[in-house]
């Protein structure tokens, strides 16, 4: 499967998108939220490295999808669909993804997400959840942390982008 996003592009961006997703992933396992600076951070390493990692003439038009995507998932927050961390997530994200690459990447996220969904619902209900006894995600209910789907997506999306990229 060949990527759009350039391998020197996923390569700039995975040492500096990897410990943040983590941060997130940890956070919303542990906690059931995002914290706003994992966000921030994630949006300020497009910012700069972007200006490295990218063609000039594609950076404004990135930067104008994370405030498209912004305001599109605010909406989706407010109606229900998903939580505000999420929403802010997958706003600072937004970025990092070719355009060229929005149909693999829901392949990614789909698998991601399956993947996921599994290893919390296995680790809840077996000996593993004595690990990490006071995750809150453990207790609530049906609710999923939707940040370790996120984060594990954008690794995984730059990681085979970087491996795959053309």
């Amino acid at each position: 499967m060949a990527l759009a996003i350039s391998p020197s592009e996923a390569l700039w961006f995975l040492p500096f998108v990897v410990p943040i997703c983590l941060w997130v992933m940890w956070s919303d396992l542990s906690a059931m939220r995002i914290p706003n600076l994992s966000v921030i951070a994630l949006a300020a390493v497009f910012i700069v490295v972007g200006l490295v990692a990218l063609p000039w003439a594609d950076y404004p038009w990135r930067l104008l999808t994370m405030v498209v995507v912004l305001v599109l998932m605010f909406g989706a927050n407010v109606i229900g669909l998903m939580g505000a961390g999420d929403s802010k997530f997958i706003a600072a994200a937004a970025p990092f993804i070719d355009p060229g690459d929005v149909g693999p990447l829901c392949l990614i996220f789909a698998a991601n997400l399956l993947a996921c969904f599994v290893t919390h619902r296995i680790a809840k209900h077996t000996a593993l959840r004595r690990l990490a006894p006071d995750w809150i995600s453990w207790d609530r209910g049906r609710k999923f942390p939707m940040g370790f789907a996120l984060g594990a997506t954008l690794i995984v999306y730059l990681a085979l982008g970087a491996a795959y990229g053309t």
